[in-house]
């Protein structure tokens, strides 16, 4: 009976910490340093992207975060821009991330429509990348994925043995 409660209590989508990361849980790391997001999944890494980071170190917060919100077609609020429009900062897809206690919505990862922002230091704290590359990102990154943010020179087979996400 222990043994079940036990089980029951870690797989629960209840679990006090957010989903319980199990071996092999997609992981994603985004470097601030060098711009750049690496797709952990079973342990290897399986695909690196550049990214757009924020203007200035603090706009994009730095710490280990789940991913809680996840949208096709985000709609651009601070200017009332529809999902699918051209002219809609966000790109194709949002992967939100709880980031300051935020609940996914104000801080995530997301496509753009001007991809020459793409390795730059240029966002109000997001995390852009290429619409095409964001769109096979968020088909394998479920809910409850940890995201690492950090500035750092170390590599990210450093940074992925250092959160258990590699091995």
């Amino acid at each position: 009976m222990r043994l079940f409660l036990a089980i029951l209590l870690v797989t629960s989508p209840i679990w006090p910490l957010g989903r319980n990361p199990l071996p092999g849980d997609p992981f994603l790391i985004v470097n601030k340093t060098s711009n750049q997001l690496a797709f952990i999944v079973n342990g290897e890494i399986e695909n690196t992207f550049q990214v757009g980071t924020g203007k200035t170190t603090e706009l994009t917060p730095e710490g280990l975060f789940n991913v809680t919100v996840k949208a096709k077609n985000p709609y651009y609020r601070k200017k009332n821009i529809p999902g699918g429009d051209p002219r809609n900062p966000l790109g194709t897809r949002w992967i939100g991330f709880d980031a300051k206690g935020t609940d996914g919505r104000i801080y995530g990862i997301h496509g753009t429509n001007h991809p020459s922002s793409i390795g730059k230091y240029i966002s109000n704290g997001c995390i852009r990348m290429l619409s095409s590359q964001v769109e096979i990102l968020y088909e394998k990154v479920p809910i409850g994925t940890k995201v690492y943010v950090v500035k750092s020179n170390k590599s990210f087979q450093e940074l992925g043995e250092e959160q258990g996400a590699l091995w």
